[in-house]
């Protein structure tokens, strides 16, 4: 069975889309970008300002479900630049100290121009 995810502490969806789907053990989180969920604007500037923005939000989401960052088995991390590689990195170490399995690209462009986007599936068992 699926079930939607969703709270008002993380971003509403920008599209035709979930913040996540609950679907048996596992939670699939749609991508994270750096909007302030309390009023739906891009506030931080750089890429540690926006990756903490994100963390928070994704962090929102897990805590929705029931869980937490330790819950993450996988990400999927996607930088505007990747000459932001190892500052994106100070921050997400901070988060994902279990250190779940992780894809890392650059992408040409990313949602409202936003320096990073970050996806996450988790167990729930």
């Amino acid at each position: 069975m699926l079930k939607k995810i969703a709270t008002d502490k993380a971003p509403a969806a920008i599209g035709p889309y979930s913040q996540a789907i609950a679907a048996g053990d596992f939670l699939f989180a749609s991508g994270q970008i750096p909007i302030n969920p309390a009023n739906g604007t891009i506030e931080a500037e750089g890429i540690e300002a926006q990756a903490e923005q994100v963390m928070k939000n994704i962090g929102a989401i897990l805590e929705e479900a029931g869980v937490n960052y330790g819950s993450v088995v996988k990400t999927s991390c996607f930088l505007a630049d990747m000459a932001d590689f190892a500052a994106f990195n100070s921050v997400y170490e901070k988060y994902f100290t279990e250190k779940p399995a992780r894809s890392c690209v650059a992408v040409k462009e990313l949602p409202k121009s936003v320096l990073c986007e970050v996806e996450v599936i988790a167990y729930l068992g």
